[in-house]
């Protein structure tokens, strides 16, 4: 499911990024991902249900409690979460997964080290393109430096 055409379409085509499971600490590898992929025009959208909860920001955006909130926010802008970026355990994937599909998301990424069959098959199923165990900053430096995006 994650041949160079799919990661190349993900990363050319998904522009608003949810990230779930960003962390607030810079040393963190969520936040070192976010942070680079903003800086590569991306739109990040904070999903931390801990931090949404504080009332703060992550990069300097709102963070949300949950990807439907983030959803209905961003609809209020005429925006919408192209991507699902997951920084979570293997097992807290399923509802992500549902919640992707169920506010329209095209991707769901999951994370190097993350990987759930039975979810990303139900997404698939769903029309969203599924990456899975893959980085999105490794990804797209590969295909940046290969003159693919």
């Amino acid at each position: 499911m994650s041949s160079p055409d799919l990661l190349c379409a993900a990363l050319a085509q998904c522009r608003t990024i949810a990230v779930v499971g960003l962390s607030p600490k810079p040393h963190r590898d969520s936040y070192h991902v976010a942070q680079y992929l903003q800086q590569q025009g991306y739109r990040i959208v904070p999903v931390n249900p801990v931090v949404a909860a504080q009332g703060d920001q992550i990069l300097g955006e709102p963070c949300y409690a949950s990807l439907s909130d983030a959803a209905q926010a961003l609809a209020a802008q005429q925006l919408r979460i192209d991507m699902v970026d997951v920084f979570r355990n293997s097992a807290d994937v399923p509802p992500i997964a549902e919640e992707a599909i169920a506010i329209g998301a095209r991707c769901l990424w999951l994370q190097r080290g993350i990987c759930h069959e039975q979810a990303a098959a139900h997404a698939h199923a769903a029309g969203l393109q599924v990456v899975q165990d893959r980085c999105t900053l490794v990804e797209h430096q590969r295909l940046h430096a290969a003159g693919l995006l």
